[in-house]
């Protein structure tokens, strides 16, 4: 059975932006695209587990504040040197305009 948790109100998040959410010992990365569509990552890079929400978003793509690797946030995968391990996805939805993602 899915474990669906609630992150914050749709409108919290700005287009091309991402947020941190929290829960439990685990933190994730969850971010609006400019079509309203929602996506979820683990939080932390895969570098230097440095908190991706402090990153800047481009299209569908996160940098990584402190050395610039990027990751595609849709499908986690690392596109540039110094990240090489991809990122975790998680499915993410909006229901009655709350983002949930599932863990």
């Amino acid at each position: 059975m899915a474990d669906w948790i609630e992150v914050c109100e749709f409108d919290d998040i700005d287009e091309e932006d991402v947020v941190r959410f929290d829960a439990g010992d685990r933190t994730f990365a969850v971010y609006r695209d400019t079509d309203g569509g929602v996506w979820a990552t683990d939080g932390l890079c895969t570098h230097e587990m440095v908190h991706l929400a402090d990153g800047l978003v481009m299209d569908d793509t996160i940098e990584c504040p402190k050395h610039n690797g990027r990751f595609n946030y849709q499908t986690g995968e690392a596109l540039r040197a110094p990240v090489c391990v991809n990122l975790k996805t998680y499915p993410a939805r909006i229901r009655d305009g709350i983002v949930e993602i599932e863990i």
